[in-house]
């Protein structure tokens, strides 16, 4: 099996060729460069006056004549004029032999002593040099052959280029899948911290890969695909890489959208190559990362000759009809099952439907261990109440927060990492850094302290609200302050009670500066809690039938594609009046509820805005007997 699987991509042996013609081009480039600036340094023969033989000799054999010394060098002549320290004329001979051959006059042979010095100051003086400059030879050749090379290279690189040009036409609908065969790192289940039940219904898929004949022997088909469905960040592609780490099969990946391009019939040729590809390498797995970019519902987006259209089209096409001993399981993850058209979804295809659910404690833990694991941690840091404080969050979520913490760790000059950073990280992540350069005047530390202590009391006082974590008056984020309110356990349903008092304690804040400030001095620091709360108030009342008048109903979503005239949305415009009047009827209950809870507490909420201004930042244990004077008053209803 191992054989059939290539070890280098064939993109990548033509990115190394296209690179290695590049620096050949380069280097070569470089080299003529480098003769070229040779050349122009010997280029002082060539600034020099060429002149006859003739009128050299005519000249030398004057005693008046301005030659000073002739230095010979083979065929080539070097003149020197009187007064001159350098050659400033050159010439030639006309054929072999030396200068008196070419008519020079010896006017000092078989002179000696005075008449010898007085002969050679009239004439010039012969020097004859041996002929050495091969270099110069060698350079004029290559001066000469280079441009014709150059030439016949550059033509023949274009020749390459058009060439790998029509290749890459060709191989436009190639898959662009990414393949993880024996030689990658394997990833198996215990590399994957919790969801447990997901890896429970995904061993049978392995089971399946690893002993195909067992189930075929008892009349079992293989499942053509497996759907993981879940939140973003909750581990989907890990987990069907470690499908097929366990199962020791090569892993085709690629995303959604890698198969949509710009020109028809490009996807459903690359979905073709694809599948082509995994039969060849069977038994193997096909994972199509968030496949409702391709595998929308057709009805809700029309036009049977789009792009994607034709994608989807071939994609069911070959799940249909894979043979049964093929040994090719798709497998698919998205976050938005309710997009996928009907056709993908239905048993023959994605047979088998996988939620990937966002971790619990239990497994957050699992989580938190595993991407701590090999960082210098403190004894005392305190993974399972990072656990607690972290509901709701991914396993990217936690992934980043431990890295996070080792940032915060190396940015305070710690060796390791201690539970200061782990909570700096968590709530880095969680709401935003610490904006220390916002300077606040005291009046404004004064309106947020009053906002966030009524937060807290609201949230402490109603029965059904979560027990207050830490709050805080130091900017994160975009908000001026937080509180944090942490539930004690993980759950799975809120009931309306619950969501009721989550509605009061946001509304909190704004009911305690109109208590201290008075009804016309509120601020703009609610606004983010108004915006939650009217998001919140909106949901209970479409989505989970907790309204008064619309209770037990629920409105169709936007994407079923149904929408009316008079309103553009998915209920008639009657309805979207009723559940306007709905909205603000839990909205101003939410607020009545926070303003007789901070009417009654009004001396608790004086003494925790003071602590705020003095320390800024409450944790748990010092919120504790401030808040024990806070009680629910009698007259106050409670939902």
């Amino acid at each position: 099996m191992a054989d059939k699987i290539p070890n280098k991509n064939l993109g990548q042996k033509n990115n190394n060729a296209s690179n290695t013609i590049r620096s050949a081009l380069f280097i070569f480039i470089m080299i003529c460069f480098g003769m070229l600036l040779i050349s122009s340094l010997n280029q002082g023969d060539k600034q020099k006056t060429e002149v006859p033989i003739s009128d050299v000799i005519r000249r030398a054999n004057d005693p008046d004549g301005d030659i000073a010394k002739i230095t010979v060098t083979g065929q080539n002549l070097e003149i020197t004029l009187k007064g001159k320290d350098t050659p400033t004329e050159v010439s030639r001979k006309d054929g072999s032999g030396t200068l008196y051959d070419q008519g020079l006059k010896n006017h000092c042979l078989d002179l000696e002593g005075e008449e010898l010095k007085e002969c050679e100051e009239k004439y010039p003086v012969i020097e004859y040099k041996e002929d050495n400059n091969v270099w110069g030879i060698v350079l004029d050749v290559a001066l000469t052959v280079l441009p014709i090379v150059a030439l016949v290279v550059f033509f023949s690189w274009m020749m390459k280029q058009a060439t790998s040009a029509n290749n890459q036409s060709m191989a436009f609908g190639k898959s662009r899948a990414k393949l993880y065969g024996p030689d990658k790192k394997k990833v198996t289940f215990k590399d994957v911290a919790g969801n447990e039940s997901a890896k429970q219904d995904l061993t049978e898929i392995v089971d399946f890969l690893k002993s195909p004949k067992k189930y075929e022997k008892l009349g079992a088909k293989i499942p053509r695909g497996v759907l993981l469905a879940g939140d973003p960040g909750t581990g989907k592609t890990l987990m069907a890489r470690a499908v097929a780490g366990e199962a020791n099969v090569p892993f085709f990946s690629i995303s959604g959208s890698e198969f949509a391009e710009m020109f028809v019939g490009v996807g459903a040729s690359r979905v073709r190559d694809l599948f082509s590809k995994a039969k060849k390498n069977a038994p193997s797995i096909i994972f199509i990362d968030e496949i409702d970019a391709v595998a929308h519902k057709r009805d809700a987006r029309g036009g049977a000759g789009r792009e994607d259209e034709q994608t989807l089209n071939q994609i069911l096409v070959e799940m249909d009809g894979f043979d049964n001993d093929s040994g090719v399981i798709v497998m698919a993850a998205t976050n938005r099952v309710d997009m996928l058209d009907k056709a993908l979804l239905r048993p023959g295809r994605f047979d088998r439907h996988v939620n990937v659910t966002l971790p619990e404690r239990k497994d957050r833990l699992e989580i938190l261990k595993v991407h701590f694991k090999g960082k210098p941690v403190e004894a005392d840091v305190d993974l399972e109440s990072l656990a607690k404080k972290t509901a709701g969050s991914s396993g990217a979520d936690l992934a980043n927060i431990a890295n996070e913490a080792a940032i915060t760790a190396a940015r305070e000059g710690h060796k390791a990492i201690s539970n200061h950073d782990v909570t700096e990280a968590f709530e880095r992540v969680a709401i935003g850094p610490e904006r220390k350069s916002k300077v606040m005047n005291e009046k404004e530390r004064k309106i947020t302290a009053y906002h966030e202590a009524g937060h807290a009391i609201v949230g402490h006082v109603l029965p059904d609200s979560d027990p207050v974590h830490k709050v805080t008056i130091i900017p994160r984020g975009q908000t001026g302050g937080v509180t944090w309110f942490l539930p004690p356990e993980d759950r799975n349903y809120k009931n309306i009670y619950e969501l009721k008092d989550v509605l009061a304690r946001a509304m909190g804040g704004r009911m305690a500066e109109k208590l201290v400030f008075g009804t016309d001095a509120v601020t703009t620091g609610a606004s983010s809690d108004l915006k939650n709360v009217a998001a919140l108030a909106k949901s209970m009342i479409i989505e989970e039938g907790m309204g008064v008048g619309l209770r037990n109903i629920v409105f169709p979503g936007e994407e079923t594609g149904y929408y009316t005239i008079t309103t553009g949305k998915p209920y008639s415009e009657k309805t979207a009046e009723l559940i306007d009047a709905e909205i603000k009827k839990l909205s101003d209950e939410a607020a009545k509820r926070a303003e007789e809870v901070l009417k009654a507490n009004k001396t608790t909420l004086d003494k925790l805005a003071a602590e705020l201004l003095a320390h800024e930042t409450l944790e748990e244990a010092e919120l504790a007997p401030i808040l024990k004077s806070a009680k629910l008053p009698t007259n106050a209803k409670l939902h």
